[in-house]
């Protein structure tokens, strides 16, 4: 981690109060959070408002600038955390501006979150912005966002397809916002492809663990929640379909495994899908929270990962597997598009409005280091929050064809389709690039603020 780049000395950064979850959890807005503070403390000097569901911390305060400084080779660096309920509230945000003196706010993840905040925009942005790290995982625009994005000053999207999304929304008023692409980044420390003779026998030592001493010769990992938007039953139905396309002794040597809650009143009973859908071949369930050094030797181990949700963010999981040179099956959605590869700009991305025939792009040109799944279905779905968003549903048989097609390639083969999807991601989906892009997106924001006025005018005719 280069902790001279963009260096400030401690007194002469801008403070950021990040409201989000509590950067010491595993959650994929904490792991992000934690990954944009490490890699910004050199130039911005930080206070997390740490969010929890019953937070058992709440009312403390953390400081975390040694720590900080241990895991960046920093000296000076300011990191300070206080644990709260949810995300805190209108009452606790106007003491902890007062106690804090921040020089801008930041928040990360559903703006639903932050309703009570945004109520109180105006008190908040006449004397400090509001910068909204965001993301939206598919169209139609959703207009009913509309309020809360035009209660920010910055805008900065997470994938290519939500800074289209902003600037839909705001339309006319978009000119008076900062809208800036900030993609989602990695740490290649933590995800990497093991060659190192140490780390490759602690891998064999895993591997003969979770395959019961028997060889294996094809593994299929899914890392993500066990919710109804990640399809995991699907997940299940798919590999079941590919290995029935395979001879009883080749699917004999073939696993999926699956890193989730197995029973999640959110999703479904794993258990009892495999036992219905997938009793003929090998599901490994496990639900157990582990380290990233497990999780990138588990990335190390699978020959392929897959997400194939019918809404995505951005899928942190098949990045993760590509920055450890793995390669991906994942549906043609949201974020996930921003991980294979085509060939379009945040400025020009592709809008699934306008695709009257999404089987005509199968073909469009995207990274050796991935089998995308166009969505063969779109249908609206809802809520009284949220009334409409599209769900792009995938073909299980296509899935299915996609696993076939790379366990036909062999290893050596999907190694080096994997290793280029590493390169790829170390130039796409960097921390270091992460980082430098939330640096200048601030910067800009702080140096273009003006500030609220006491009261707005209205001319009623």
């Amino acid at each position: 981690m280069n902790s001279s780049f963009n260096y400030l000395p401690q007194n002469e950064r801008k403070k950021i109060m990040l409201i989000c979850d509590d950067i010491r959890v595993h959650s994929g807005v904490a792991t992000i959070a934690k990954e944009l503070v490490l890699n910004t403390a050199q130039h911005f000097n930080w206070v997390n408002i740490a969010g929890a569901i019953n937070h058992p911390e709440k009312g403390k305060r953390f400081d975390l600038s040694q720590d900080t400084n241990t895991n960046t080779k920093l000296t000076d660096a300011s990191v300070f955390l206080y644990p709260v309920d949810n995300y805190g509230d209108a009452d606790l945000i106007r003491h902890m501006i007062e106690v804090e003196k921040p020089d801008a706010i930041m928040l990360i993840t559903d703006p639903r979150y932050f309703e009570w905040l945004f109520a109180i925009e105006n008190e908040i942005r006449k004397h400090m912005p509001i910068i909204y790290l965001n993301i939206w995982d598919d169209y139609p625009a959703p207009l009913y966002n509309k309020a809360f994005y035009e209660s920010c000053d910055a805008l900065l999207a997470i994938s290519k397809q939500t800074k289209l999304i902003n600037e839909l929304v705001l339309d006319e008023k978009r000119g008076k916002k900062i809208i800036e692409y900030v993609p989602h980044g990695l740490n290649h420390d933590v995800y990497y492809p093991i060659v190192k003779e140490n780390e490759l026998k602690e891998l064999e030592t895993l591997k003969s663990t979770i395959f019961g001493g028997k060889e294996k010769d094809f593994v299929v990992f899914f890392n993500s929640r066990n919710i109804r938007r990640k399809q995991t039953s699907d997940v299940i139905y798919s590999y079941r379909l590919f290995c029935d396309m395979l001879p009883k002794e080749k699917s004999d040597k073939c696993i999926l495994i699956m890193h989730t809650t197995p029973i999640d009143n959110n999703g479904t009973d794993l258990y009892a899908v495999v036992d219905k859908i997938c009793p003929d071949y090998r599901v490994e369930l496990h639900g157990t929270k582990i380290e990233a050094t497990l999780l990138n030797q588990l990335y190390n181990v699978a020959d392929c990962t897959i997400n194939i949700a019918n809404n995505e963010g951005f899928g942190l999981s098949t990045a993760e597997s590509l920055m450890a040179g793995t390669p991906i099956i994942v549906s043609v959605t949201g974020g996930l598009q921003d991980q294979c590869g085509f060939e379009y700009t945040a400025d020009d991305y592709i809008n699934i409005e306008t695709l009257s025939n999404k089987k005509k792009h199968n073909h469009t040109p995207h990274g050796v280091w991935v089998n995308p799944i166009w969505p063969t279905a779109t249908n609206i779905n809802g809520s009284p929050l949220t009334p409409y968003i599209y769900d792009d549903r995938v073909n299980d048989y296509d899935v299915a064809n996609a696993i076939f097609e790379f366990y036909n390639m062999g290893r050596d083969v999907r190694k080096e389709k994997g290793l280029k999807g590493r390169e790829w991601a170390l130039n796409n989906l960097s921390s270091k690039i992460m980082c430098d892009a939330l640096i200048n997106g601030i910067e800009t924001t702080l140096e273009k603020f003006q500030p609220r006025k006491k009261y707005d005018l209205y001319k009623i005719v």
